[in-house]
């Protein structure tokens, strides 16, 4: 079976988006309601400074289509602060409040700072306190992580691995769970740069390639998410709007 793609941005509120996306008259309180009207989902990561109120969270499903699903970058101080250790308030207030998005909640993102080096047993304690019937994925940002025993550890809690693209690491196409994360901050400069039309054609064969070959070893894939986190000059929506239409063309040869 193909996957279902959902392919947005991360985030929605740039004031250097005006002109370049939103009509330069229209109201920042209708920005996502505009934003919703080109994609279906978007990653929240205003999240991962500050927790957003109760209200906040419930004006965003309001604002947004009944299909829509937002993805949400989990809390720094569970990731960077406290560094997933003595977590358990910490992340049952923040999935309290993420909770509100209700039955538009996609995956939680949980970042990892890159100076965080691979510690086996503090990861397999962390995922073994969260709720379960939820999309926990992690995106480690030091090489030390990215190793099969890591992979083994997320795959036992059917928890994701974000793919990554940027330009100072290499990050593999892993799957550990039955949807994957992929997260494109700019392949030659972090978050600022553009991506090619023949960039984002071979990443939609990749990404079409390797859906067939977890297929092919009865890896069920359920739903990839993809967000683009390049956002100067728009870029991210630019992008966005092109891979989602080379995996369309794919998933029609699939």
């Amino acid at each position: 079976m193909t996957p279902s793609y959902y392919i947005g941005t991360s985030g929605w509120h740039y004031d250097h988006w005006r002109r370049r996306f939103y009509p330069k008259e229209l109201d920042r309180r209708r920005w996502l309601e505009f934003y919703a009207g080109h994609f279906t989902t978007v990653e929240l990561n205003n999240s991962f400074y500050r927790l957003p109120s109760e209200t906040a969270f419930a004006t965003w499903y309001d604002s947004s289509p009944a299909d829509f699903t937002f993805a949400v970058k989990v809390s720094r101080f569970i990731t960077h602060i406290k560094r997933l250790k003595d977590t358990e308030e910490a992340v049952d207030n923040f999935i309290t409040r993420a909770e509100i998005l209700g039955e538009k909640l996609g995956p939680l993102l949980y970042q990892l700072p890159p100076n965080m080096h691979r510690n086996d047993e503090r990861l397999a304690s962390f995922l073994s306190l969260l709720p379960q019937g939820m999309k926990h994925v992690f995106e480690f940002r030091h090489q030390s992580w990215l190793e099969e025993k890591v992979f083994e550890i997320l795959r036992k809690y059917n928890a994701g691995f974000c793919v990554f693209d940027m330009p100072s690491l290499s990050c593999p196409l892993v799957a550990t769970a039955d949807f994957a994360y992929i997260r494109f901050h700019g392949s030659t400069r972090l978050y600022s740069s553009y991506y090619s039309d023949e960039e984002l054609a071979d990443w939609a064969r990749r990404l079409a390639d390797w859906a067939r070959r977890l297929a092919d070893l009865a890896v069920n894939l359920k739903a990839v998410y993809i967000y683009f986190n390049n956002d100067a000059e728009a870029f991210a929506v630019r992008n966005a709007r092109t891979l989602r239409s080379y995996l369309e063309r794919e998933s029609v040869n699939y």
